[in-house]
């Protein structure tokens, strides 16, 4: 999928500077769409932290803005010194208890932000390999799809499951992928415990950024 110069390049980058920016609970508050944009869009219990600190190789980088309050708002994370692009941590979905005004107010957020970002260039979308593909994440899919936002379906805890499960289900996501407009066609499977598919995962943010 990647070659042993762009997987070399790619970690280069990440081992960089990379620090956390702002939170944003609403559009006004976004920073200037002056630099490219990769968000990572994922159910609330998908690992969407743990995996951001393994692709850049900081142990409590996503945890830093997520306190009481923060939770449904975008997060921001500069990489590069000049800057070169941002992270997007965007909040979880899949509220089982969340009130039906917080869930609103998530929808509006990130259909917003989706929508009218000129700057984002792909987004992540986390899938829990344990699990494959959920209606909440068909939504965001949906979502993504009407707003001619190129996406790139992720899965997590791959190390969680039987390499031959892992396989099944790579499989019969890549196959969902292929009839989604918006979606990219190669599934990336990972694990942020034991690092596999990492690699692969920064080089596809730095190909996604052009």
């Amino acid at each position: 999928m990647f070659d042993d110069d762009a997987i070399e390049a790619a970690r280069k980058t990440f081992a960089g500077p990379i620090a956390f920016l702002k939170s944003a609970p609403a559009l006004q508050h976004l920073p200037g769409a002056d630099v490219p944009e990769v968000a990572f869009a994922g159910r609330s219990n998908v690992g969407k932290s743990s995996l951001l600190n393994a692709l850049t190789g900081r142990k409590a980088l996503a945890r830093t803005s997520v306190t009481p309050g923060r939770t449904q708002e975008l997060n921001f994370f500069d990489v590069g010194d000049p800057l070169a692009f941002r992270l997007v941590d965007m909040p979880g979905y899949g509220f089982a208890k969340a009130p039906k005004d917080v869930v609103r107010k998530w929808r509006f957020l990130v259909n917003d932000y989706l929508r009218g970002r000129d700057v984002l260039k792909r987004t992540l979308v986390l899938i829990d390999a344990r699990h494959g593909l959920k209606d909440v994440d068909r939504e965001i899919m949906d979502m993504l799809d009407k707003a001619a936002v190129s996406y790139r379906l992720v899965l997590t805890k791959g190390d969680k499951i039987k390499p031959t499960e892992l396989a099944e289900v790579t499989a019969r996501t890549a196959e969902e992928a292929k009839k989604r407009p918006a979606a990219h066609p190669d599934i990336l499977a990972t694990s942020s415990e034991t690092g596999v598919g990492i690699p692969e995962l920064r080089a596809a943010v730095i190909e996604a950024i052009g």
